[in-house]
């Protein structure tokens, strides 16, 4: 279940966040284009499994976890579960070095993010979207940047009750137009 702040509610689903700033980073591994439906039915599962297969290639590996970065195209009509968009698995890495054979690195600009953590399978994950995405936005009156990351670390175990997957939103800052 997730956890409670008591102002935030997505009809019975509830989540702790917090918003915080950081400094840009830098990711190393592999990129595709792919709808949600395509990437969960496998290809992301495969994508992790060659990813974990190699990390031995990646020189200047910061640590362990794994990142997931997802950017969406900027349209309005946009929609995750019928239009394909970048999907970015990889790990952060302390400096841009050559990219090993099929890998590629990818800078993340600093930026400000409202954090959440995800708990339990990764199939009930869409309610966490949902909420990042839907809920949080008109409460906070934040504006979001078009990406986001999650980081699977040690608590990543995709369909246990006790899988835990910290979810970062981009957020515009304050005073950007829209």
């Amino acid at each position: 279940m997730l956890e409670v702040t008591p102002s935030m509610s997505v009809r019975s689903v509830w989540m702790k966040t917090k918003v915080l700033m950081l400094p840009s980073f830098q990711l190393l591994g592999f990129r595709v284009e792919a709808t949600v439906e395509t990437f969960e039915s496998g290809l992301g599962r495969e994508l992790h499994s060659r990813l974990l297969e190699r990390k031995s290639e990646i020189t200047y590996r910061k640590e362990n976890h794994v990142f997931l970065l997802q950017m969406y195209p900027m349209d309005e009509h946009f929609d995750a579960k019928r239009d394909p968009f970048s999907h970015f698995i990889g790990f952060e890495v302390t400096q841009a070095g050559p990219p090993p054979t099929g890998m590629v690195h990818h800078e993340v600009e600093a930026s400000e993010y409202v954090v959440g953590t995800h708990k339990g399978p990764e199939s009930g994950l869409q309610n966490t979207y949902d909420y990042l995405y839907g809920l949080w936005p008109q409460e906070s009156g934040r504006s979001l940047k078009c990406y986001d990351f999650e980081i699977w670390d040690e608590r990543y175990s995709p369909e246990s009750l006790d899988n835990e997957i910290d979810i970062y939103v981009a957020l515009k800052n304050i005073g950007d137009s829209e």
